[in-house]
């Protein structure tokens, strides 16, 4: 990757780290904006220049010397649970070896002084790990570890109730960060790691209560997995799988190499509001055969620049999208704060494409197509049940697959100068739309029952928005292009109340 991405982030001119105050964060669940209210531009720079730690120990604290190679492994081993540990200002090291790494215990609290650096070396695989809960991680940079693909150097074990803030955790391979259910990760930096900033995955599927706040997410997947596992899923700024119940909220997620935020597989109950999304190669937010979520009150600009041309270069016509709403929708029947996927309040400024409704008609439970192997919907817990011929009838006829239905647009500005983006009518593209089912051989959603269904009658709608530049809509598959007259017309009816301009500086 070299170093793309580090030339891309210097910003023109320092803000102040501004966390709820600027996001609007606090309103109500009911709260409703505008529709010309703009969401607030204040981010989380704190890459640069992170809030210092303790110069002194803190009272009943134990010092930790980066003279000593090893010395905070083996004074967390001597030492009880609930122990303090401040690290002196230096580099820290682990045991020249790939296994050693401080194993936390319950209650442990790691301070970093201004200065302090817990540097793997690029020899160890993991910085902290064990699962030991409710541990808390402050004012430290963690950097240069290998973590395997797929595994993470703070938090390895994927505990609960960890707290990581005012951190640094950066140029690590893998993800930089593991999640745990009630895990706090606040005003940090998750830089230039090889995977992902933060993998929220946990093993059985029971993470609870995360909280991503106040933190900028930048340069991640430097080792760019897609191309060396073509369809893999497994990059970007943070992936969360299976993920009940998060607020990601006033964070700053830029520049990463693929999405920026992608939830996939049986995520519930999102907030993502007040966030900065911007310059990611992919998708700012991908939302994938998952349930019930508010976006709303984002700034989204200048995203999917590199993946988006490089799909209409190769003459490919599926509208990519910077905000992509794959097999995933609103359920009363999955308990969450709301029962639908609501998209309101965001700026999305000269990005390629807009908002893509999508479902593969081929992929469903028990289905070869399903590239989430094993996994069935939160309606259907049995994947078995999801055959011949029980799943042509209902209630599997519907519960057996992810369907992209109840989602609401509204209340936003959908922003498009083609000479900032520099492309024709391609980058400009609404879209709802599945594919022609064919496969398997006895999937009962073959031909365009699918497409019909997400189109027509699966309750998705945009109303209320504002849309300046030469925007079009892809309805049903992606041979049937409309422009805004035929969009609001009939059948679709879509953006009723919403205005058009021709010009984005109009």
């Amino acid at each position: 990757m070299g170093t793309k991405w580090l030339r891309r982030v210097l910003p023109a001119a320092p803000l102040a780290l501004t966390l709820l105050a600027a996001t609007g964060c606090e309103s109500t669940p009911d709260a409703r904006p505008t529709p010309t209210a703009a969401p607030a531009t204040s981010v989380a720079r704190v890459c640069a220049e992170p809030p210092a730690g303790p110069a002194e120990a803190p009272a009943g604290a134990v010092p930790v010397d980066p003279a000593v190679v090893g010395d905070l492994a083996e004074k967390t081993r001597s030492s009880p649970p609930g122990t303090t540990f401040w690290l002196r200002p230096g580099k820290h090291r682990l045991e020249p070896e790939r296994y050693a790494q401080v194993i936390a215990k319950e209650g442990n609290r790691y301070l970093g002084a201004p200065g302090a650096v817990l540097d793997g070396g690029r020899t160890n695989n993991y910085a902290f790990s064990g699962t030991a809960r409710d541990v808390t991680i402050r004012h430290l940079t963690v950097q240069r570890f290998v973590a395997p693909n797929n595994e993470g150097v703070v938090n390895h074990d994927m505990a609960d109730g960890w707290v990581i803030e005012h951190a640094r955790i950066q140029y690590n391979s893998g993800a930089g960060l593991m999640a745990g259910a009630r895990q706090r990760v606040r005003a940090s930096c998750l830089r230039g790691n090889g995977q992902y900033g933060m993998n929220a995955y946990k093993a059985g599927d029971s993470i609870r209560g995360l909280v991503v706040e106040g933190n900028e997410i930048v340069g991640n997947n430097t080792d760019d997995w897609e191309r060396r596992k073509p369809g893999c899923g497994c990059t970007g700024g943070v992936k969360f799988w299976a993920v009940d119940g998060a607020d990601i909220r006033g964070n700053w997620v830029h520049d990463n190499r693929g999405a920026g935020l992608w939830a996939d597989n049986n995520n519930n109950d999102f907030r993502i509001e007040g966030n900065l999304l911007e310059a990611n190669d992919g998708a700012a937010l991908m939302y994938e055969t998952s349930y019930n979520a508010v976006i709303r009150n984002n700034t989204i600009r200048r995203n999917n620049w590199v993946e988006g041309r490089t799909y209409a270069d190769r003459g490919d016509t599926f509208p990519y999208a910077t905000l992509y709403v794959s097999e995933s929708g609103g359920e009363p029947r999955v308990r969450a704060r709301t029962d639908k996927i609501e998209i309101y309040g965001n700026l999305l400024e000269n990005n390629w494409s807009g908002i893509t409704l999508w479902e593969n008609a081929d992929r469903f439970c028990n289905s070869p197509a399903n590239t989430s192997t094993g996994y069935c919907t939160l309606l259907v817990r049995d994947t078995d049940r999801c055959a011949r011929p029980a799943i042509a009838t209902a209630p599997l006829y519907a519960d057996c697959r992810w369907r992209t239905q109840r989602v609401d647009i509204h209340d936003n500005r959908f922003l498009l100068d083609t000479s900032v983006v520099r492309c024709d009518e391609e980058c400009g593209r609404m879209a709802v739309l599945a594919n022609y089912g064919t496969y398997p051989d006895w999937s009962p959603y073959k031909g365009k029952r699918v497409a019909e269904a997400i189109t027509l009658k699966q309750r998705n709608r945009w109303y209320d928005n504002v849309y300046a530049g030469p925007w079009s809509f892809v309805v049903h598959d992606t041979s049937r292009t409309l422009d805004s007259g035929q969009w609001q017309g009939t059948p679709y009816q879509q953006d009723a109340g919403s205005t058009f301009r021709s010009r984005a500086g109009d």
